[in-house]
């Protein structure tokens, strides 16, 4: 059955669906063989497409710990900041990239594309600290003293640094990174694995000890 092109052909959907994977020479030069022959994927566009968007996902969300470890350094001297996960990873700043590029990807035009990117980031970060707040009952951070702020959450101010982020990482910063991508993918591809058990690891174990700690709390005042 003949594939019905519906994506743009610089999108990620257009390249694990249409385009042949590179090949890879295994050690005894037998021969090509591809990468997902490799990792036993078969015929499977889809796992490539996911792998991308998890190297995405990780990136941004280390370069989230970077920007508020330097941002933390400038307002108070030191560059250690309490997160959610122990990792040096920041899970709410690979979301919100991570569906803006998808909507990318659908060929959304830029005015729309625009205005999600205003959307997003203040949809992700209410979510998350609604969610955190709630199972955890810790508020990770609070904007309840700025102005034209919901429940501590988001607040404009910071809705419009997040709207100029996201539109410079868009059409920006992507690009290069997925230059880098491209690049490294054969060798991201065989690490992939590892880097979803250590993700998975370190917030089960995050989540493990901070509902202990809860629980504890909850005693201590019942």
């Amino acid at each position: 059955m003949e594939k019905t092109n519906i994506y743009h052909n610089d999108s990620r959907f257009y390249r694990a669906y249409y385009l042949p994977i590179r090949p890879v020479h295994n050690s005894e030069g037998a021969g090509p063989i591809s990468i997902t022959q490799l990792l036993s994927l078969g015929d499977a566009p889809g796992s490539l497409l996911a792998g991308e968007y998890f190297f995405y996902f990780m990136l941004y969300s280390f370069l989230g710990w970077v920007l508020e470890g330097s941002y933390n350094l400038y307002s108070l001297g030191t560059f250690r900041k309490e997160g959610f996960l122990k990792g040096p990873f920041k899970p709410m700043y690979g979301f919100a990239p991570l569906l803006l590029l998808g909507a990318k990807d659908l060929g959304l035009s830029l005015p729309l594309m625009i205005l999600l990117a205003l959307i997003i980031p203040s949809a992700v970060e209410y979510a998350s600290g609604w969610l955190l707040q709630s199972v955890f009952h810790k508020q990770w951070w609070d904007y309840s003293k700025m102005s034209y702020q919901l429940r501590g959450h988001i607040c404009l101010k910071f809705s419009l640094y997040w709207w100029g982020l996201a539109t410079v990482c868009i059409y920006g910063l992507q690009p290069l990174i997925e230059m880098l991508y491209l690049r490294i993918s054969t060798l991201w591809l065989l690490l992939l694995p590892l880097a979803v058990l250590l993700l998975a690891a370190d917030l089960l174990w995050t989540c493990r000890t901070r509902r202990r700690s809860v629980k504890g709390l909850e005693l201590g005042e019942g």
